[in-house]
């Protein structure tokens, strides 16, 4: 009847403690609390004496459950405790008395008598206990409350109601896991031909088998003639003798704990192969392919209008460019209208995103879908394998975050660097190229200005230098010209290659500020769940191993 000691009972006892506050907030309170509880009697359990074993006889009314109770403990207890026909509340008897107070002040039995008849190598307390189909409530609360507690647990049954859904359905069926520490009795066997009893044994043994008990001892007895009785006591002898039957009973209680909590994820029994691409204990998640990030940090960049600011970088860059190196006539050209950067509230070189936000305008309904669509996605992939509960919390857990996106996207954005009011070395060297060949430009057509005005007045005209027969100011007008021309239109190509690059690099700066948005808003949160998730699956696995 009794299984030997677990060697691992603290680790499993630790383990589905790990299960039950990493399922906090995931599974159905209903179900914690039940864990809760088998969690509190293990410990206390534990605390109290393990020298005592505690057998709770069970039984219906008119099963002789009191009769037998005497004839094991063999005295008159029960008929000397109450006048009445049937047990209202526990009734111990005692063996080895030292240290037996304790646990019946934990288990609520009032009525306790102390036998001095040695049981055996320890204490034994054995409990009569009210009728479990009583019709009253507090009779049946005292049962429930008792075979969550006792250790072994002794199902007296008559010939009449062994078969009663009473007890297979309310008691035998959940409590099915419990197999090692319960026994079943078919009192009253001298009701029974002699040719019968087999059948009827054979019966109540199917009957257990259907219950999930395969192997549930079955004894049969008779307080009025004494048979089997010796047997019983016996058997619970041995299992006083053995001392296990109290830890047997929590790691029972145990794997029947860490059963609900699989229920109630919905199919975690085998969790340790549904976590693929799992590490257990390490915070690591799931492997999430790389098309699902892809696609949520393209949603999440298309929100954030990240297209938008790298063009408006390339044309904050282009315009600089053209103001310090465009031709000295035209270049006030380009100075006209406000900056790109500047109208998106970017122009700073150091944004401080904590205090600074960009003009962009707010996302679309267009782009709020693709960013639930890629959110959506990513933690479909992510919590691939894992139970619905699991699954519907983690989308929570992360969508939760998601009101943050847009605010944060937008300080993200603000607070990349893109070289705004930066400029280039060579710029300088041109202007002063392009003003000098202004300069040129201007003295020749000063130098004819002069040479006109001379020869209207009818002075003497000097003669003008010539080289290779030109007049050297009309080369100073054509050569400054030429060149401040030529140079503009060179620059202007050369400037739209560098805008171009920098519209490249600002869009990875600002794709790499939002995919640290995305890993910290939604990835990491996500893969840490998992992790949660992963771990739960393992601590299950072990408390119910």
């Amino acid at each position: 009847m009794i299984r030997s000691r677990p060697p691992a009972l603290t680790e499993r006892i630790e383990a589905l403690t790990d299960a039950r506050r990493l399922a906090d907030g995931v599974l159905p309170d209903s179900d914690l609390a039940a864990v809760d509880a088998v969690l509190a009697r293990a410990h206390t359990r534990r605390a109290l004496s393990a020298a005592h074993t505690v057998v709770g006889f069970f039984g219906a009314t008119g099963s002789g459950k009191s009769s037998l109770f005497n004839a094991v403990a063999g005295a008159p207890i029960a008929r000397a405790a109450a006048t009445r026909p049937t047990t209202s509340r526990p009734l111990a008897a005692v063996w080895g008395g030292p240290d037996s107070d304790a646990l019946l002040d934990w288990l609520d039995v009032q009525d306790r008598h102390v036998l001095r008849e040695d049981i055996g190598d320890g204490g034994l307390i054995l409990l009569d206990l009210p009728d479990f189909d009583s019709t009253h409530r507090e009779h049946r609360e005292v049962v429930e409350r008792m075979a969550a507690m006792v250790d072994v647990l002794v199902w007296v049954l008559d010939p009449q109601k062994y078969a009663d859904l009473a007890v297979h359905r309310g008691f035998l069926r959940p409590l099915a896991s419990h197999g090692p520490v319960m026994l079943a009795v078919l009192n009253q066997a001298d009701r029974l031909p002699e040719r019968e009893l087999p059948g009827v044994l054979g019966s109540l043994e199917d009957l257990l088998r259907r219950d999930g008990l395969p192997g549930m001892e079955v004894l049969a007895t008779s307080a009025a003639t004494g048979t089997g009785v010796d047997a019983l006591r016996t058997r619970i002898r041995a299992v006083v003798t053995a001392r296990t039957a109290a830890v047997t009973r929590l790691e029972s209680d145990v794997v029947r704990a860490a059963r609900t909590l699989e229920r109630a994820g919905q199919g975690t029994g085998d969790a340790a192969g549904d976590v693929r691409g799992r590490e257990p204990g390490t915070g690591r998640g799931p492997a999430v392919g790389r098309s699902e990030r892809t696609r949520l940090s393209r949603g999440l960049s298309e929100a954030a209008n990240v297209e938008t600011v790298a063009r408006a970088s390339g044309r904050s860059w282009r315009k600089q460019a053209g103001r310090h190196t465009g031709w000295p006539v035209t270049r006030w050209i380009g100075s006209l209208g406000p900056d790109p950067l500047r109208r998106l509230n970017l122009h700073r070189r150091t944004a401080d995103p904590a205090v600074n936000r960009t003009s962009l305008p707010r996302a679309n309904a267009a782009q709020d879908a693709m960013i639930d669509g890629a959110v959506r996605d990513y933690l479909q992939a992510a919590g691939a394998g894992m139970p619905e509960p699991w699954q519907r919390e983690l989308r929570a857990d992360v969508r939760r975050r998601q009101e943050e996106l847009p605010d944060a996207l937008d300080r993200a954005i603000a607070g990349t660097d893109l070289g705004a009011g930066r400029t280039a070395w060579w710029w300088p060297l041109v202007s002063v190229v392009q003003w000098l060949a202004l300069a040129a430009a201007l003295v020749g057509v000063a130098w004819l200005l002069v040479l006109a005005a001379l020869a209207w007045f009818q002075l003497p005209v000097p003669p003008t230098p010539r080289v290779e027969g030109w007049p050297v100011p009309t080369l100073l007008i054509l050569g400054g010209v030429l060149i401040g021309v030529l140079l503009g239109g060179l620059l202007s190509v050369v400037n739209g290659l560098a805008a171009a690059a920098r519209t490249r690099r600002s869009r990875r700066r600002l794709r790499a500020a939002v995919d640290d948005v995305a890993q910290r808003l939604i990835a990491a949160p996500a893969e840490r769940f998992c992790a949660r998730y992963a771990d739960f699956a393992v601590a299950v696995q072990r408390a119910r191993a």
